[in-house]
């Protein structure tokens, strides 16, 4: 295909609102009701049509080692206000005896940080434990709950105050998943004395993870299980509760692909976006000397699958010959904000790893001019915002199309104003700045027209 300068490619860009150059074959396909919802490109559950553009999965960043990093071993951070919580395993001070998944030597621990950066251990007295490791423990690894305990900070709007933290935790050896429950995220009691998610053939020996989902109103966990299409190999399951105490029947999700065992599965609402649940698990290749690494995968409210745009690693295993063994490769549950452009993920080694907010993956143009049509889509809200990034030579328009491929009156490509930048919410503007709120309710097309240019998210909302 021939390339383009770009001058000559910004003035496509200008001119071309080229409603002929799409197929209206899917003209009839319902649309999906987006509301005010932030969208990611993490899945294809949008896309329409795409031409000279393509997905771009996005490294993320390793940050230079803290002086006081966070232990991870099936580790969580919790973000509560401008506190940032860290959980841990750890192993009881001279503790003698064989350790296994659940052995009495295990403990969970705890640690703050104000940047989300460097940590500190509060002495918290909580369990009589030897050692410096033992004095900010606050559970003593009772029914084996110590190999996996797995906070999580309660969304859901009816949770009183004093329950405000939840956790699941616990071994097939224990019985399965023991619940709890916290005011201050620091003590904690069990909620029942006996499992809620009973061990029917499930490992658990891994780290369980579970929350409250707004999209769906009700709990969510994730946990391993073991059956796959592909053979027995390590995967991931599903089941609800709207109590915590009563689950439903688990469901196989099947995220794997031959030979792929996948350790954790680290499954979380997206904080800027509830109804999309990412995942970073480990994935283990016990066929390439057991070695280890980090994976990337999407679902959405009430799914029982993952998206995998990407099957390649998301954190590679790097130089360091101790990344390279069993075990070494696992993040901490919960993508973190740690600032309004970045997210952190929190991995074993004690580095933090950044993305740009928003950043797992973009429709990504290069040079030659790339367009992106949406499915029809509902919305409510008054303005468009976008997050994306060009190069200094890079541009990025919307046309706003009805379902055959005719611009909306006022919202063409030839109106709207030219994008350059690098922006995590920036407003779409028009000429003449027509009402976007008469298109409310109305099932449109979004035809994002790019150059140099990476897209990452864009929301419908209201004005500010």
């Amino acid at each position: 295909m021939k390339r383009f300068s770009a001058t000559l490619a910004l003035a496509i860009l200008t001119t071309a609102s080229g409603p002929q150059a799409w197929s209206q074959q899917n003209a009839a396909e319902a649309a999906m009701d987006i509301g005010q919802r932030r969208e990611l490109f993490v899945g294809r559950q949008l896309i329409g049509k795409m031409e000279n553009v393509d997905f771009r999965l996005h490294e993320p960043a390793p940050q230079p080692r803290p002086k006081n990093p966070l232990p991870i071993i099936y580790g969580t951070v919790i973000k509560d206000g401008d506190l940032y919580r860290g959980y841990y395993r750890a192993v009881r001070n001279g503790h003698p005896g064989k350790q296994f998944d659940g052995h009495p030597g295990e403990i969970t621990c705890y640690a703050e940080s104000r940047d989300g950066n460097e940590w500190t251990y509060p002495q918290l007295g909580i369990f009589d434990i030897e050692g410096p490791q033992g004095k900010n423990a606050i559970w003593d690894g009772k029914h084996m709950c110590s190999h996996n305990f797995s906070p999580f900070l309660d969304q859901n709007p009816d949770t009183p105050r004093e329950h405000r933290f939840k956790a699941l935790a616990g071994v097939h050896a224990g019985g399965g998943l023991f619940a709890f429950s916290s005011a201050d995220g620091i003590h904690w009691k069990l909620i029942q004395e006996t499992p809620v998610v009973t061990s029917e053939g499930f490992a658990f020996d891994s780290q369980n993870v579970s929350f409250w989902s707004v999209a769906e109103q009700c709990y969510v966990c994730y946990f391993r299980s073991w059956d796959t299409p592909h053979g027995r190999l390590r995967t991931i399951s599903r089941t609800t509760s709207k109590d915590l105490i009563h689950w439903s029947k688990p469901v196989s999700t099947n995220p794997n692909v031959p030979k792929e065992h996948l350790y954790t599965s680290l499954t979380q609402p997206y904080f800027r976006a509830p109804h999309i649940y990412i995942a970073t698990p480990t994935r283990f290749r016990p066929d390439r000397g057991s070695s280890t690494d980090i994976l990337f995968m999407s679902s959405r409210a009430g799914s029982t699958t993952y998206d995998r745009l990407f099957t390649e690693v998301f954190i590679r295993p790097g130089l360091a010959a101790d990344r390279w063994g069993n075990r070494s490769n696992y993040a901490a549950l919960n993508v973190t904000p740690t600032s309004p452009e970045e997210m952190s993920i929190y991995h074993k080694d004690g580095r933090r790893y950044t993305l740009r907010t928003d950043g797992f993956i973009s429709v990504r143009a290069g040079a030659e001019q790339g367009t992106l049509l949406t499915k029809p889509v509902t919305f409510s809200g008054s303005q468009l915002t976008i997050n994306f990034s060009t190069s200094a030579a890079g541009a990025l328009r919307v046309e706003l199309q009805d379902r055959h491929g005719k611009a909306m009156p006022g919202f063409a490509l030839a109106d709207c104003k030219t994008l350059v930048g690098d922006k995590i919410d920036q407003t779409v503007e028009w000429k003449g700045n027509p009402d976007l709120a008469k298109l409310a309710n109305t099932p449109l097309r979004l035809r994002f027209e790019m150059i140099e240019c990476d897209l990452y998210s864009f929301r419908f909302q209201s004005s500010k």
